[in-house]
């Protein structure tokens, strides 16, 4: 089965090409959505099968690298196209196909009567074949070709209703912002050939293995290879793209947010395990960076009401806690928290897009309320996914942050714990505060208007997708309950010989069931609690207390609400000077100075020699007679007299 991997990257490619080719003739949304989601769906199929096969094998022959061919050899550079096919890249396919072919179901009735329907199905399945070969690459090459698909395809389904000006912003803000951190993965990748010989996977960590710990060269290469990560993970300072990126349809927030491109640069430094245990530096710079990642967006989320807004800043404070994971060495505790997130995000996402379908297109949670009346099935799932993510047992979100908060306590830091905890309620508050505004309390939306009078619930081919998540949202966590509750952590398990390598290196001890894991349970089950407690009580029993919290402390409330004001800052700093730079000294001084100066100078000096020299071309025949015999004359002389 392990061959079949090439067809489970191939499928999504071919759905890409018939409806990109021939999409536009077929006009028939039900062939262009079975299209488009049957050959992610088969690919799903292939990849349980694979995986079925691979916990059939004994565990030290579950990997195993798929060679297409050659791709490029020259000089001392040599390249195939092969596919690694082990426990990371498969649960990372099984993300991919399964939660890309439920994003795929559901965009068939959120994105009925679009004009660019085919289109819109060509580029996500595109996306999905991105992806696919960033995640099962078997070498730093066929990833970054991944790497870039994947931001190619964003660029295109982000600013997919390109007509409106801010989606077209909204994309270039992406591209741009990627590209920043895409420049820093490369000189990364140089560094690797440069020092290794190879950008295989396999050949290239077992040299580094037998490096010493805090090389030079190894932290220079694992700072660049997180630059990169900044950017496609949205991590500070590069994490402003991703809010922006609501721009784009609500499933294409669902696939980039949830289970594919902003998880790309977690999954990078996850593979990369390795020489990130041979760095212990970067891996305290990686800590940091998630962790003020974390708590900067989940207060910036506190007061936002663009309920798309609250859930992107929810992705960048999630991805701060993976990036804090891993910065503490417990690289599975990440995956598992990708593979946790991807189903309660997805879920999320999903349901907002349900909400915004039924309210006509309005975002605002300001003018809603009440919508669990009309949208039962919705309210249901989207509480579920609420739940999930705020870490409420025995939920899927409650077990992948319970071992976030449980290995950065045994890794000694404290200060670091308190911060990943506070930022646990935090995210209990804003979910439910967004819960409430939306779906509970009595109806808002009747006060703005005639057309959002009669909200209703969402088809099948949308309401079927939320429900499955939702019981992933519920189950999906299972694989990892923790020793301390009387589970033996699975997908711990699972993975282990993934980083069996770096794991050696860093020497991390085995941590038994203590007193204070439960203590830690319980302390984070409590601060989840107590921000869905206070959530429901200031917007629901007594909203009177979040306005006047708004108008006391009115400066917080403002640099919260217009999110630090990091993007004026940019601008301010950095976009508005290269802007005014370009165009005084690039544009005037260099451009129309200097190099139309030289082509226009050229022209001008062209025209006053042609000027006077056409005052000798007379065409009289006398005078062209006269000059000939001059000229004889004059060489003659020349000749004997020389």
């Amino acid at each position: 089965m392990y061959n079949l991997i090439g067809l489970v990257v191939l499928l999504p490619l071919i759905g890409a090409a018939v409806n990109g080719l021939v999409g536009w003739r077929i006009k028939n949304e039900k062939v262009i959505g079975i299209v488009g989601s049957a050959t992610v769906g088969f690919s799903f199929v292939l990849s349980v099968l694979i995986f079925i096969e691979m916990l059939g094998r004994d565990v030290l022959n579950r990997a195993e690298v798929i060679d297409y061919f050659r791709w490029i050899g020259a000089g001392g550079l040599e390249t195939s196209f092969a596919y690694q096919v082990d426990q990371l890249s498969i649960l990372m396919t099984l993300v991919v196909t399964g939660v890309g072919f439920l994003i795929h179901v559901y965009s068939i009735g959120y994105m009925h009567g679009d004009p660019g329907f085919w289109r819109y199905f060509s580029y996500l399945n595109l996306f999905i074949f991105a992806m696919l070969n960033l995640v099962l690459a078997d070498n730093f090459l066929l990833l970054f070709l991944g790497w870039e698909g994947v931001g190619l395809c964003s660029y295109l389904l982000i600013g997919f209703w390109y007509e409106k000006k801010f989606t077209g912003d909204a994309a270039k803000k992406a591209f741009v912002v990627n590209r920043i951190g895409d420049f820093g993965f490369l000189i990364g990748l140089f560094l690797i050939f440069v020092t290794f010989g190879t950008l295989k996977f396999e050949p290239l960590f077992l040299q580094a293995s037998v490096m010493s710990v805090g090389e030079p060269v190894l932290f220079w290469i694992t700072l660049m290879l997180f630059i990169g990560a900044v950017g496609k993970s949205a991590q500070i300072p590069l994490f402003v793209w991703l809010p922006d990126a609501m721009a784009g349809p609500t499933p294409v927030s669902a696939l980039i947010h949830a289970a594919t491109m902003v998880t790309a640069g977690v999954y990078m430094v996850a593979r990369s395990a390795t020489l990130y245990a041979l760095a212990p530096l970067t891996l305290e710079i990686v800590a940091v960076i998630g962790l003020l990642t974390a708590v900067l967006a989940a207060t910036i989320a506190l007061t936002q009401n663009d309920i798309k807004k609250v859930l992107a800043y929810s992705t960048v404070s999630q991805l701060g806690y993976m990036f804090l994971a891993l910065g503490v060495g417990a690289f599975w505790v990440g995956i598992f928290h990708v593979y946790t997130h991807a189903f309660f995000k997805a879920l999320l996402f999903l349901g907002s897009g349900a909400v915004i379908h039924a309210m006509h297109h309005e975002q605002d949670i300001q003018k809603m309320g009440g919508l669990r009346k009309y949208m039962p099935k919705t309210y249901i799932t989207f509480l579920i996914g609420a739940i999930a993510i705020s870490g409420i047992p025995p939920l899927a979100g409650f077990f992948s942050k319970d071992e976030i908060l449980a290995y950065v306590w045994h890794d000694g830091s404290v200060l670091l714990w308190v911060f990943a905890a506070i930022t646990a309620g935090l995210t209990a508050f804003y979910m439910f505060r967004l819960v409430t505004l939306t779906f509970w309390g009595d109806p808002r939306f009747k006060e703005h208007g005639e057309h959002a009078k009669h909200p209703h619930e969402a088809p099948a081919t949308m309401t079927v997708p939320l429900i499955i998540l939702a019981v992933l949202s519920i189950i999906g966590g299972w694989v990892g309950i923790p020793k301390a509750l009387g589970g033996g952590l699975a997908i711990k398990q699972f993975l282990a010989p993934v980083f069996e390598r770096a794991d050696r290196i860093m020497a991390l001890p085995e941590h038994g069931v203590h007193a204070v894991d439960y203590v830690l349970i319980l302390l984070s089950v409590a601060i989840a609690a107590a921000g869905i407690y206070v959530a429901r009580l200031w917007y629901l029993k007594k909203p009177e207390i979040p306005g006047g919290l708004a108008k006391k402390y009115s400066g917080v409330y403002k640099v919260l609400s217009n999110k630090y004001y990091v993007d004026e800052l940019y601008d301010a700093a950095i976009v508005n000077p290269t802007v005014k730079g370009s165009r005084k000294l690039l544009w005037r001084g260099i451009d129309v100075g200097i190099i139309d100066g030289i082509v226009n100078g050229l022209a001008k000096l062209v025209e006053i020699v042609s000027k006077y020299g056409r005052l000798v071309q007379v065409g009289v025949v006398q005078g062209y007679a006269v000059a000939f015999v001059f000229g004889i004359v004059f060489i003659i002389f020349w000749l004997l007299f020389r």
